[in-house]
């Protein structure tokens, strides 16, 4: 048996041990604490749970979940809050996932759209947007040089720069400036253009760049001294140092969340993990070898344990169902599960789309 195997097995167990009063109790507490994020006492319980349970027979059954390792209390007179456990037995058991209103379903499908743009700006815009509508930081990781390219252009832009224009089969464009030798002919432009467009058309540029640049080392390309520094040039600009995007959105939420001085200074060691991508490119590789979404509550993970934050993320998928990326949310551990879980993943399932991925819908 696995070790996920065994979290399940366990899980399944505890939800075996609760009776009809005690998942009614369970529910309507962390129905609560999604939306204050306070501890909830059994005052405030008696009168949400039906079947008029006194506040005393509300305390029995906190009591129990307590022991039971769902529930803790913060202070001794505090009410309760639902421990990583129980959050997790919560959205894998009993959570009834939601679904993303019309509205929510139009906004994502215009950020995601691809015709016309590059890959940057769609996950920039896509991860702005996921941000926005979720209320919390959102991040995403792809790589730049997935694209299978359609046509490649360079454009003169003055005496010392051209623009490199890369139109993927997608419909994707990537723009970058180069700089070229003054006084550079018109023609040495077109004949890097022509040059590679006959070996990039449905290639990517990894595939493709080696066997590029073996052709012109061994001179095997019928190419002038100049035409052959445009191309070098164009690769470059394709394929720099970080081959990876690596976005982060709506760090601000975070600290709008926490709920008291302690809790602000493990955000600001949060936001600074997240600038200097510590460990996090670690937990997104783990999501990219997932299947749909994948949930990391609070302690589950190194990074966010101490933060007192959860992780929906989900990886997309390309043309071939290759993978691309993964796209997700960062927010407190009383996010609000069901509604978020759709989201992400409708972001992730129309982000694969725009990177021509099949309809899935």
């Amino acid at each position: 048996m696995t070790m996920n195997e065994t979290v399940k097995f366990s899980e399944a167990s505890l939800i075996q041990q609760l009776d009809s009063r005690s998942r009614d109790v369970f529910q309507a507490l962390i129905d609560s604490y999604v939306k204050t994020g306070e501890p909830v006492g059994s005052r405030l319980l008696s009168r949400q749970v039906e079947g008029n349970l006194s506040p005393a027979t509300v305390r029995n059954v906190m009591a129990d979940l307590q022991d039971m390792g769902l529930l803790f209390a913060p202070h001794v007179s505090a009410g309760r809050l639902p421990t990583d456990l129980g959050l997790r037995l919560f959205v894998d058991g009993m959570m009834k996932i939601g679904r993303l209103a019309e509205s929510e379903r139009d906004e994502i499908e215009t950020h995601c759209a691809a015709v016309g743009r590059s890959l940057g700006e769609v996950l920039e815009d896509a991860t702005e947007m996921l941000s926005g509508l979720a209320s919390c930081a959102s991040l995403v990781q792809a790589p730049k040089s997935e694209n299978r390219f359609k046509h490649i252009e360079f454009i003169a832009l003055g005496p010392t720069r051209a623009l490199v224009v890369m139109v993927g089969q997608n419909g994707l464009i990537e723009n970058r400036l180069i700089e070229t030798p003054p006084g550079l002919p018109p023609s040495v432009l077109v004949e890097a253009g022509n040059y590679l467009n006959a070996r990039l058309a449905g290639r990517s540029l990894e595939e493709a760049r080696s066997s590029i640049v073996a052709d012109m080392d061994a001179k095997r390309a019928e190419l002038n001294h100049l035409t052959q520094k445009v191309v070098k040039a164009g690769l470059l600009a394709h394929g720099g140092s970080d081959a990876n995007y690596f976005i982060v959105k709506g760090q601000s939420k975070l600290i709008e969340d926490a709920h008291a001085v302690q809790d602000l200074e493990h955000i600001r060691g949060l936001l600074v993990a997240l600038e200097a991508r510590e460990r996090i490119t670690g937990l997104l590789e783990r999501v990219a070898v997932a299947e749909g979404v994948q949930i990391f509550i609070g302690a589950e993970n190194d990074l966010f344990g101490i933060t007192g934050c959860s992780v929906i993320a989900s990886p997309f998928h390309g043309k071939d169902h290759n993978l691309i990326g993964v796209i997700g949310v960062v927010g407190p551990l009383h996010m609000n599960y069901a509604r978020l879980i759709p989201m992400v993943d409708y972001t992730a399932r129309l982000v694969g789309r725009a990177l021509g991925a099949p309809d899935s819908d």
